[in-house]
């Protein structure tokens, strides 16, 4: 079972994350979740349990406890809303939009006046 560990301290490391949770019975993988530009801690990891007995066991004990002074969240780890599951970009505007490029004739709509008086066009007199 996956398991959702936050309000975590930044001073913690995985192995920290490790040793919390084996107590309640055997950890796969534990991983606090890093910012990839300042490689610091995030706040929350996740805990991956090879039983889900002792998973749900170690969800009642530890949350809400106190560790390095702050009382964490622990609960089952749940796909995120409307994803669909797999890593990588999400289809999502990047900003801009609604524009798009104007295929058609671009000089006749304003600076720029072909004919008539005025302007470069011909039929002004100096």
């Amino acid at each position: 079972m996956n398991i959702y560990v936050g309000n975590l301290s930044w001073n913690l490391k995985d192995q920290d994350l490790q040793d919390l949770f084996s107590p309640h019975g055997e950890v796969t993988t534990a991983k606090i979740v890093l910012d990839k530009f300042t490689n610091r801690s995030k706040g929350f990891g996740f805990v991956e349990m090879a039983n889900d007995d002792e998973a749900k066991a170690a969800i009642e004990a530890l949350n809400g406890t106190d560790v390095d002074g702050r009382n964490i969240v622990v609960n089952e780890s749940r796909p995120k809303e409307g994803g669909s599951g797999g890593g990588g970009f999400k289809k999502k505007s990047f900003g801009g939009g609604g524009g798009g490029y104007n295929k058609g004739g671009g000089y006749n709509k304003g600076g720029y006046n072909k004919g008539g008086s005025g302007g470069y066009g011909g039929g002004s007199s100096w």
